[in-house]
């Protein structure tokens, strides 16, 4: 099964939209704390509307505990990053693939960026007005890209 995995998410109304995403495309949420929200926030809610309850969640306390636990192939991981050297246009996504996000005003930590360098991914976009997009957006059109004729 394909994950939308958040490292260290800050904004409740992004988590819920990401929820949502996860909801309709059938796929699970994996969030990695410290979170910048309690889950029983409402904007995380109001975000997600009335579909969070049909999320599938799984947390973790750290990305350590997350590696320790699923201990995930290397071609399984797909870090993105706008500095990400591979377009997702050109990335070849297993069933079970781990989209990966860090947070909106740092995004991932540098330590998995390292440990993850061959495996890093961006969105390309057109303008140079721009240096990214918003995360929900991303985490979307990513799970979209790599569900793409598995439907």
């Amino acid at each position: 099964m394909t994950s939308i995995v958040l490292v260290h998410p800050e904004i409740p109304g992004n988590t819920g939209a990401v929820g949502r995403t996860c909801v309709a495309l059938d796929i699970e949420l994996v969030l990695i704390h410290p979170l910048g929200f309690v889950i029983s926030d409402k904007r995380l809610k109001r975000s997600g509307l009335d579909y969070w309850q049909h999320v599938r969640l799984a947390e973790y306390r750290s990305w350590e505990a997350f590696l320790a636990e699923r201990q995930p192939r290397p071609d399984q991981l797909f870090l993105f990053e706008e500095f990400g050297p591979t377009s997702f246009y050109d990335a070849d996504y297993p069933d079970d693939a781990l989209l990966v996000f860090g947070c909106e005003t740092k995004g991932l930590p540098k330590s998995i960026c390292t440990a993850h360098a061959g495996r890093m991914f961006n969105l390309p976009m057109r303008s140079d007005h721009i240096r990214s997009l918003n995360l929900a957006n991303t985490a979307t059109a990513a799970a979209y890209q790599a569900l793409r004729g598995k439907f």
